[in-house]
């Protein structure tokens, strides 16, 4: 038995045996930088244990509303997806688009159409244009190289790529998990943040491969905030093909292990790239709070520090404004004591026990003007902790954002 992890250099979604993928262009999404694209297919060589968690926005696209039954019934085999238009409170006409998009897809690749799930992100209140999605997937020819061109599809503002894949061999049978995530702004912690879609050939138990979902989406990919806004497209998807062989993998299978930490590391490197990645973001903010009372206290100070405007604004000026990360631990809803709280930036102890140290400020600033600040937060009141990801707020991200759409 094994279990040692191995990063493919370039990988992807189409790393795991069974999967292809492309993406063309179809005018959708106006803006980025080439090479563009903004509709893309994802397919399994056979239909796929699927698992999925989607947006907690009370107001959520169409495609979230076709996909959720879909995902409910535990199998799927392609996704469709496009950039430039979030097809969202756009009433039965988008239902009935997202319907159609994969009816499209599922005729293209010869599969079912309940079997394919939709993925629409981008602009919020416009009808699609259907006639260029259908013209668009019916041109598609998915390949087992066509990872990065469906990565390239589902981004919007995102400035690059976000895509990884894993190896992991146990008693002589080798896994690979692939990811790929979009997402700049629109980005806070309530399940799942952003598009991130994984793909393994190992062969899961459904119960098994929903849980392994469920904790690893908690543990990544809802750890990250850009802007404390989350969005209305918010999907998360694990698809497992079996196409590796052996039996399926549940709790007791000697895999169970080692994938469930393959999906892990996958998600939180795609997690990490999204904070990176954020709107205008300069420095990405690494928080971790140990030390808490309960694993739920150290996720709530870990996500509310990150998400913190005036936190992300100490990072953006290299300012050594250091109770802001205090205030931001006291209002997070957390177990408390500031006589026993301590914080680092970087490997400066710039509070201990609630009272500030003697580190002189510049010492702190410095720690801060790198292209990843660290924060770390002991509360001194037990044994659990948690890690959340950010980035700082520039003027960039108004920018953006106030020309978004014009």
């Amino acid at each position: 038995m094994a279990g040692d992890l191995q990063w493919i250099e370039g990988g992807g979604i189409t790393s795991p045996a069974g999967f292809r993928a492309g993406a063309v262009y179809a005018g959708i999404r106006t803006y980025g930088e080439e090479p563009r694209r903004d509709v893309g297919l994802l397919v399994s060589s056979q239909p796929c244990t699927v698992a999925g968690i989607f947006s907690n926005n009370a107001v959520v696209g169409a495609p979230i509303t076709l996909n959720r039954p879909r995902v409910a019934t535990g199998v799927a085999q392609a996704i469709v997806a496009n950039s430039g238009n979030a097809n969202t409170v756009t009433g039965e006409h988008g239902n009935l688009d997202a319907a159609r998009m994969a009816e499209v897809a599922a005729a293209h690749l010869g599969i079912a159409a309940d079997h394919v799930l939709v993925a629409s992100t981008g602009v919020i209140g416009r009808l699609l244009p259907m006639d260029k999605i259908e013209a668009a997937i019916a041109s598609i020819e998915p390949a087992a190289d066509g990872g990065m061109w469906f990565t390239r599809a589902i981004m919007t503002t995102d400035t690059v790529p976000k895509h990884h894949a894993v190896q992991v061999t146990v008693d002589g049978v080798t896994y690979t998990v692939g990811g790929t995530a979009k997402g700049s702004g629109m980005v806070h912690p309530d399940m799942a943040t952003v598009f991130c879609f994984l793909t393994t050939d190992a062969p899961c138990e459904l119960g098994w491969l929903r849980q392994t979902l469920r904790e690893v989406g908690d543990l990544s990919i809802n750890m990250v905030d850009v802007d404390m806004d989350s969005s209305t497209s918010d999907t998360m998807l694990l698809l497992a093909n079996g196409a590796a062989g052996g039996d399926a993998i549940d709790a007791r299978h000697p895999a169970a292990g080692p994938l469930r930490a393959a999906i892990e590391a996958v998600a939180i490197e795609l997690a990490r790239d999204l904070a990176r990645d954020g709107e205008g973001a300069r420095t990405l903010i690494t928080v971790t709070v140990e030390g808490a009372a309960t694993h739920e206290d150290a996720r709530k100070a870990a996500r509310t520090v990150t998400s913190s405007p005036l936190v992300k604004t100490m990072v953006t000026g290299r300012d050594a404004n250091l109770g802001r990360v205090l205030m931001a631990v006291g209002r997070s809803g957390a177990r408390v004591e500031v006589e026993r709280a301590s914080v680092w930036i970087g490997e400066h102890c710039a509070f201990e026990r609630g009272a500030p140290t003697d580190v002189p400020y510049a010492m702190i600033s410095k720690a801060m003007d790198l292209p990843e600040v660290h924060i770390r937060v002991d509360l001194g009141l037990g044994g659990e902790s948690a890690t959340a990801w950010g980035c700082d707020l520039t003027e960039d991200y108004i920018r953006i954002n106030a020309d978004y759409t014009t």
